[in-house]
């Protein structure tokens, strides 16, 4: 008997292996495909090819048009919103969250081309592969798998894509605001945010996004009557525009943190390596006169969870090469925590531009996004999947440093969980910069993660 038993779980494994290798094929062919497809702005900002992929890899496993939503703001902006239907829903449906638009990728920056993901060394490289398109992947490819295997949940699966999340954000504002009958849901899991911290290579914190800082930008400029280039006088915009972007430099907004930020520097001071420890221990602690934290902004990722940021991102000024400026402009994007109102930024930055003689205008409207609860029967699950993987990680709630999608779907009530679970070195972060990468066990194991998961809180 016991022999029959050890050779039929023999029999299982192999042949689950040969179909596990297929799901992982898929999802990675699909994240080809979506990295291989331009959505910057240099092709157009247009995510419609994508979703139009998306769609046939759906439809070729069995999904309906009364599953598939195609919502589109203009010919470019074109969302996807799937859902996967329970036969016996007792629950309210779970919503999972990914954006396929990228920011911008200069080809002679980077060593490899940008839209043509590569496997080398042992990463996918192509941007987006961090940034979101892994995450969107691994959300499609699951649920084909699910598909597949007949899953039968107790709630429905809704899944949300959407194509502007590095600019304006008007796609999920409308999903959420206008046809919300898409995508109401329970709860949210974003999977544009938190992270598995790896230390040598080894995953040490699993970080579950909880809250996020709020976004903002300030548009400041300087005038002057200008006047010819061969008559400079002793100032011009220019110059005052200079001075006063050194003046802000030297004037970082104050360590300001909340319950969450406090909980997360508690947790990880006691995994982290040596030689952070009386850094975190300080911050912790709320020992803000420690001189150990001057070294925090050697820390840039936890010197963004600690505090509002706010950092110079685009500037032009004259007009003519052989004029006086007239006009010198900076645009300022701030990350600001959520319990500071925009307000006093703005209020802090201008008091710095005013012996300038510099105006400040905000670019445009702030949205706040408020805390998601740490409800046990949703953090319980993504803890406990989150521990079988990776034995004796610490997982600890985060405020995000950037900002997402998920901000739009906190303010109509429904929570977000952002837990990416792609482990990375934050100090080797390239999101949004050269070379952007995903090691390949980290986008293999993130999709295993998320299948587990999504079949945990379902009743599967």
């Amino acid at each position: 008997m016991l022999l029959c038993r050890v050779l039929t779980i023999t029999l299982l494994i192999a042949l689950a292996m040969p179909a596990a290798q297929a799901d992982q094929r898929l999802a990675q062919q699909i994240f080809k495909e979506l990295v291989d497809t331009n959505t910057a702005p240099s092709g157009g900002g247009d995510t419609s090819k994508a979703v139009a992929g998306l769609v046939d890899h759906l439809r070729d496993a069995g999904f309906t048009d009364d599953d598939i939503d195609v919502v589109a703001l203009d010919d470019k902006l074109v969302n996807l919103v799937v859902r996967y239907s329970s036969p016996r829903a007792t629950e309210k449906p779970i919503l999972m969250m990914a954006h396929l638009d990228v920011v911008e990728a200069l080809p002679e920056d980077w060593s490899v081309e940008p839209f043509n993901m590569i496997e080398r060394d042992g990463h996918f490289y192509g941007r987006g592969t961090v940034d979101n398109k892994a995450g969107a992947a691994i959300i499609i490819a699951n649920l084909i798998r699910l598909k597949r295997e007949g899953f039968r949940p107790n709630r429905d699966l809704i899944v949300m894509l959407t194509a502007d999340e590095e600019t304006t954000g008007a796609s999920a504002l409308h999903l959420a605001n206008d046809r919300r009958e898409l995508i109401d849901a329970e709860f949210a899991l974003n999977t544009d945010g938190g992270m598995v911290i790896l230390e040598e290579g080894q995953p040490k914190t699993f970080v579950m996004q909880t809250s996020e800082k709020v976004y903002v930008s300030f548009r400041l400029q300087a005038l002057d009557p200008g006047g010819h280039s061969s008559l400079p006088r002793p100032d011009n915009p220019i110059y005052r525009l200079a001075r006063y972007l050194e003046e802000q430099q030297r004037h970082p907004f104050p360590i300001n943190l909340n319950a969450t930020s406090r909980a997360f520097f508690a947790e990880r001071a006691g995994q982290a390596p040596e030689s952070e420890k009386p850094l975190l221990e300080a911050l912790a602690n709320g020992d803000l006169d420690d001189p150990v934290l001057d070294t925090l902004p050697q820390y840039t990722y936890y010197n963004a969870l600690a505090r509002t940021t706010c950092i110079p991102t685009e500037i032009e000024g004259g007009h003519a090469e052989n004029a006086l400026p007239q006009t010198a402009t900076v645009v300022i994007n701030c990350r600001v925590v959520p319990q500071t109102p925009v307000e006093e930024v703005m209020q802090t930055l201008g008091d710095l531009a005013k012996p300038y003689d510099i105006s400040i205008e905000q670019v445009a409207e702030a949205f706040p996004s408020p805390p998601s609860p740490l409800t046990p029967s949703i953090v319980e699950p993504i803890r406990d999947v989150a521990t079988e993987m990776w034995p004796g990680i610490e997982v600890v709630p985060e405020m995000s440093t950037g900002a997402t999608d998920g901000l739009f779907m906190r303010n109509v009530g429904i929570p977000v969980y952002a837990v990416s679970a792609i482990a990375e070195d934050p100090n080797e972060n390239r999101i949004h910069g050269k070379d952007e990468r995903i090691r390949v066990e980290s986008f293999n194991d993130s999709l295993q993660y998320w299948y587990r998961l999504v079949k945990r809180l379902s009743g599967g």
